[in-house]
């Protein structure tokens, strides 16, 4: 039986298993004829030209957890920006700890999607936005038909959150081959303002497929800024879908740092329904090895007078490979609209590759739009001016990297989550950088 005749026979004892109004059983059950239909993307479909699941689905994923795992905080604190305070929603192998998190229903909740999905007193909301943004596409699909635990954020308008709030998954390694499929919604009110930092990571060198959907929704002059941090196993691949959904006059920006697993395919989606919205997608990918990272962006513009930046850099050594297939569409209505889409990347290996591909696709006559890609190596002169100067050849390698990556890290709006990236790109380039950036 290969994976997608396993979850397909798994789905009624699934369902059976959980609490769920009408509403979401009915979702479900959609969601997993679509599944069925559609199968697993592969190579043939235009969107997945570069990035093939076949080396990841051959597992034999256990699709539920056979035992609930405990964790204790010292054996994961690495993983915590712990140097300052936020709410915790922690989860080990698709599972709450309630020990390592830290919630609220003080003026907002932070809480579980389990709770949200199963409670009449989170209904309304539920049935107002639990899968009112995801596409209806396989894997987006696959994961609202098993969707049962996650985060569950709803700030309320006129809030300022005080705090960030952290979401990680963690996967023990227990089972020989774990499937994860973690569901987040967050709903954020009218002149509300929230930073959420999301991570998952497996702590054992078994094989994890984590397939996560994270559905955005920002009212009338939000502000949402979200961090993903991406520094996994080699024996883990994440599979991650976002789709943001934009009110007038909101601000919305997701970063993505991706610097290990064994593949990573980002789905990043925005949709502008209203004027003067500003969207930001930012990203760096630094890998080696056979490491292969995905990112595949849409930002739709519909209404005039809106704004789109997207910005990633990649670092690409050994026999790695990137992808960037991004997309801004903008329409005959929107007029107005200032579009910016960059992808630049450094080849430090004869053997690494990146497959790009920017694209715009512009109904409106009145409009600024730009995009562009480039592939190159370090600057021989700047190499040769650092070297004259005294400088090792690879620290001086490291600062030009450093420097390449600035703009993205310098729009980073959480000082002590800049710190932790910095330390972290450090170590990927193997050197002791004296400053943060």
């Amino acid at each position: 039986m290969d994976l997608k005749e396993k979850l397909v026979s798994s789905f009624l004892a699934f369902e059976n298993r959980v609490d769920i109004d009408s509403y979401v059983h009915d979702v479900r059950s959609e969601a997993i004829k679509t599944f069925e239909e559609k199968g697993f993307p592969s190579k043939k479909e235009e969107a997945w030209k570069y990035t093939s699941l076949n080396s990841i689905l051959k597992e034999d994923y256990s699709v539920f957890p056979k035992q609930e795992n405990a964790l204790e905080y010292p054996q994961v604190k690495k993983y915590f920006i712990h140097d300052i305070d936020t709410y915790k929603i922690i989860f080990i192998d698709g599972k709450y700890s309630s020990h390592l998190s830290q919630t609220t229903h003080d003026g907002i909740d932070v809480c579980l999607m389990s709770a949200a999905l199963s409670k009449p007193k989170y209904q309304l909301v539920i049935e107002n936005y639990f899968n009112k943004a995801a596409e209806k596409d396989s894997l987006s699909s696959l994961n609202t038909a098993f969707s049962s635990e996650g985060a569950y954020i709803h700030i309320p308008k006129n809030k300022i959150v005080e705090k960030p709030i952290q979401i990680i998954h963690f996967s023990t390694g227990n089972e020989s081959a774990t499937m994860l499929q973690p569901r987040n919604l967050v709903v954020v009110g009218e002149n509300s303002h929230v930073q959420i930092i999301e991570r998952h990571q497996s702590l054992t060198s078994n094989p994890v497929l984590t397939n996560s959907v994270t559905e955005i929704f920002a009212s009338k002059r939000a502000i949402v800024d979200y961090y993903k941090i991406q520094n996994d196993n080699e024996n883990a691949s994440l599979i991650d879908n976002t789709f943001v959904k934009q009110s007038r006059e909101s601000f919305a920006s997701v970063h993505t740092f991706s610097f290990g697993g064994k593949l990573i395919r980002n789905n990043l989606n925005f949709y502008q329904n209203g004027e003067r919205i500003d969207s930001t997608l930012k990203g760096i990918t630094i890998i080696g090895e056979k490491q292969h990272v995905d990112h595949n962006t849409l930002v739709h513009h519909i209404e005039p007078n809106c704004e789109s930046h997207q910005d990633y850099k990649g670092i690409f050594s050994d026999r790695s490979t990137g992808v960037f297939n991004g997309k801004v569409v903008v329409e005959k209505e929107a007029q107005k609209t200032n579009a910016f889409q960059a992808n630049n990347n450094i080849l430090i290996s004869d053997k690494a590759s990146i497959n790009t591909k920017p694209q715009l696709e512009i109904f409106a006559d009145d409009v600024k739009c730009s995009h562009g890609c480039t592939i190159g190596q370090l600057d021989e002169s700047a190499m040769f001016y650092m070297r004259s100067r005294g400088i090792p050849e690879k620290e001086a390698k490291a600062l030009l990297m450093f420097a390449f990556s600035n703009n993205v890290l310098s729009s980073v709006k959480i000082p002590e989550l800049k710190q932790r990236i910095t330390k972290i790109i450090a170590n990927k380039l193997g050197v002791n950088i004296g400053f943060d950036l």
